[in-house]
């Protein structure tokens, strides 16, 4: 029993790498496909409006961390839920009324009023499942998730283009529609063999609940600051660099960027934050620094793995899954394996900084990612016209939120007079 959460953290972690590699393996081979057999401007076009539509419905995913830590403290489901519920819905609504217009008419991209809205509540619903699985700690319904997604996304583009023979940038569009109410009902079934929940009703306010909201709001900030850092690099490649530099990296450097993260950051999020709530409320400080080490250890090893690979096999490895046209992103990879163990290292700081309740300082140190990307590139851009300027500045707005989030774990382990455990060299 001593060694539950930890035990729980590593099962969960580990199935989670098996199951992201089978989702990879799905969707990274379609984005292949798409980029032999598709116009590099139509992928590019594609991925920015999921991006805008992504940046006002990735708020909503930041009440998940709250919801975690507040159901852990006092385990009120049904106003906690109902909270979110009407969040959600505004936030759907104000996506529907300005996101909408912004995308049709300041951006002048042709993509049809009702497809556009599909994606909204498509994936607004699955923002809203997700959102439960990860509150009740249902791990095993996460990790399928994780590989049904991609796969059903797939099987719904083939539908609309083969099936339907419907336009290839029109498919991409529904198939993500269709794909996203698929996994909001399949979530749906599983979580509701588990656990019921009741319909939307009125929220009884108290101390506990109008601290869970603070939280929350918080939390959808911190979201969207975490989305703005690579929302902004997408609109700094746009401004200063051509179309083909933004394909290359909305085409090969955004897909591994993202996989990666999936793979080894999110897990961190979905499995050892709750694990470290329920281990802060019950005073357990020797679970939570076994579960730090054991973080440390693998950020270490599959940081260094990641920057020699592409040391030593990254210009051939993407030249044989891309076309010779993709050659510009092998040099802006190289650069973000040399930072990739900061965006480990801190997400775990940052889930162990919320699991205090903290959210203030979390959102604080996300803030100071995105000042330090800003200012990086300025600078960077002042001695180079190379892509290679932006994503060094993103990786200095990891590094700085590191070192941010160091500082505040550091000062959290001194209120409990707690020794940090030495890292692994």
């Amino acid at each position: 029993m001593q060694n539950s959460s930890l035990t729980r953290v590593k099962t969960a972690f580990t199935q989670g790498i098996w199951v992201t590699l089978i989702s990879i393996a799905i969707g990274f081979s379609f984005k292949i496909w798409l980029a032999h057999y598709l116009p590099k401007s139509d992928l590019a076009l594609f991925h920015t409006v999921v991006d805008l539509i992504s940046l006002s419905l990735i708020l909503m995913t930041g009440f998940r961390s709250s919801m975690v830590v507040s159901y852990s403290q006092n385990h009120n489901d049904h106003d906690i839920i109902n909270v979110f519920r009407y969040s959600l819905i505004t936030m759907v609504l104000i996506t529907w009324g300005i996101v909408i217009p912004y995308i049709k008419h300041q951006l002048n991209i042709d993509v049809s009023y009702y497809q556009l809205v599909g994606i909204i509540f498509g994936m607004g619903l699955k923002v809203y499942f997700t959102n439960l699985i990860a509150m009740y700690r249902l791990y095993s319904i996460s990790n399928k998730v994780v590989w049904l997604e991609p796969l059903a996304n797939v099987l719904m583009f083939f539908a609309c283009y083969y099936l339907f023979n419907l336009d290839a940038l029109v498919s991409l569009f529904m198939g993500l529609t269709l794909s996203s109410l698929a996994m909001a009902i399949y979530m749906f079934k599983k979580r509701r063999k588990d656990i019921s929940t009741r319909p939307l009703a009125s929220v009884h306010f108290d101390p506990k609940l109008v601290n869970f909201v603070k939280k929350s709001f918080t939390a959808s900030l911190e979201a969207g600051a975490s989305i703005l850092m690579i929302y902004i690099t997408v609109l700094l490649t746009i401004r200063h660099f051509s179309v083909d530099e933004l394909g290359d990296f909305q085409v090969v450097v955004r897909p591994v960027f993202t996989y990666l993260t999936l793979l080894f950051v999110f897990p961190i999020y979905r499995f050892v934050l709750p694990e470290l709530a329920v281990c802060v409320r019950n005073g357990d400080h020797q679970q939570i620094k076994l579960i730090r080490r054991w973080v440390f250890k693998v950020s270490f090893m599959v940081s260094s793995v990641f920057f020699l690979v592409m040391l030593f096999f990254g210009k051939p490895l993407i030249l044989a899954i891309f076309p010779n046209e993709y050659d510009g992103a092998i040099p802006v990879l190289l650069h973000f394996s040399l930072f990739f163990i900061f965006m480990m290292l801190n997400a775990y700081q940052l889930a162990y900084i919320k699991a205090h309740g903290h959210f203030m300082h979390s959102l604080c140190i996300r803030i100071s990612g995105i000042v330090t990307l800003i200012l990086s590139f300025e600078l960077f851009s002042q001695f180079t016209e190379n892509v290679v300027a932006i994503i060094v500045a993103l990786c200095s707005g990891y590094l700085m939120m590191f070192i941010l989030s160091s500082i505040v774990e550091r000062h959290i382990l001194k209120s409990h007079n707690i020794k940090m455990i030495p890292q692994p060299a």
